[in-house]
């Protein structure tokens, strides 16, 4: 993609989510994802209904009246979206591919954390760390982001997601939010890497799938490529079996996947390259919010 192509994407991309951002997920995504805790911010007089236990007695001591102490929610958060750049986010047989709608979750992710004077980072990874770029704030770090994003030209093809996880624990000391968005077609145990980094940081997985995922169509003898390993596999569509057999795979999986977050304690979303992504996250916002 040449910088002339690649500058009108980034500009269309932030058009898109922006304006959806301040419209429809500002204030959720507020709610959902709350400060380190509450620092002091100033005292004023105290007024029938304060808690005695806010009293400030020693400026109550030196004026021989009665001020309470004033705290607020420390706001200013790191949020990391630890992304999979790996070949099979490439796919896509309907309206979008995986990397397309990835790239869409990603700028209202970020564009939400750079709207609440969030720092926002990004890890991109296949079966390696491709890239890093550390949290910052304002707009044109977000842009820079959603442009290396774009561009990304990488070096692995499997995917690790526990290599990701791995660096984002050694990088963010402090606590963090991280978004892992992926389509989650990884072999290695990366659960085990959520739970571990969820004793520190918050950690959200976004599940990226296509339709063609779970229901095969009917197209006689096809070869399925597996862009990852690079195994080609040729099977008979037209068989009902076949498709029957496809299908359940894919609900075992799932059924798996989503079993293994529950118990992880790891919210997440489900959202495909057919869906609008808004209810989804908004949904997801929402239960994080209550």
């Amino acid at each position: 993609m040449n910088t002339i192509e690649l500058l009108k994407k980034i500009k269309k991309l932030e058009i898109k989510t922006k304006g959806l951002t301040k419209q429809v997920f500002s204030g959720e995504y507020h709610s959902a994802f709350k400060g380190r805790g509450m620092v002091f911010s100033e005292v004023r007089d105290y007024q029938l209904g304060d808690e005695v236990r806010t009293i400030d007695w020693n400026v109550t001591a030196r004026f021989n009246s009665p001020f309470v102490k004033i705290f607020e929610e420390e706001r200013e958060l790191s949020v990391m979206l630890i992304i999979d750049v790996s070949a099979s986010e490439e796919f896509g047989t309907t309206v979008k591919s995986k990397k397309e709608l990835m790239l869409e979750i990603a700028a209202v992710l970020a564009f939400s954390a750079i709207n609440n004077n969030d720092k926002v980072g990004a890890i991109f990874v296949t079966d390696q760390v491709e890239k890093y770029i550390a949290p910052k704030k304002g707009r044109k770090h977000a842009l820079m982001i959603l442009r290396e994003l774009i561009d990304i030209e990488v070096v692995g093809k499997g995917t690790d997601i526990n290599e990701a996880l791995k660096f984002f624990r050694n990088t963010q000391k402090k606590r963090s939010i991280s978004f892992v968005i992926s389509d989650f077609i990884d072999t290695n145990d990366f659960i085990e890497g959520l739970k571990v980094s969820k004793k520190k940081h918050d950690v959200v997985a976004i599940r990226l799938v296509d339709k063609a995922e779970y229901e095969l169509p009917k197209m006689g003898l096809i070869q399925l490529f597996n862009a990852e390993s690079g195994l080609k596999t040729w099977i008979n569509s037209n068989s009902s079996e076949v498709r029957e057999k496809y299908k359940n795979d894919f609900i075992n999986l799932e059924a798996n996947l989503f079993s293994d977050f529950k118990k992880s304690g790891i919210d997440f979303a489900s959202i495909s390259t057919t869906d609008n992504y808004i209810q989804p996250l908004m949904k997801l916002f929402q239960q994080r919010g209550r």
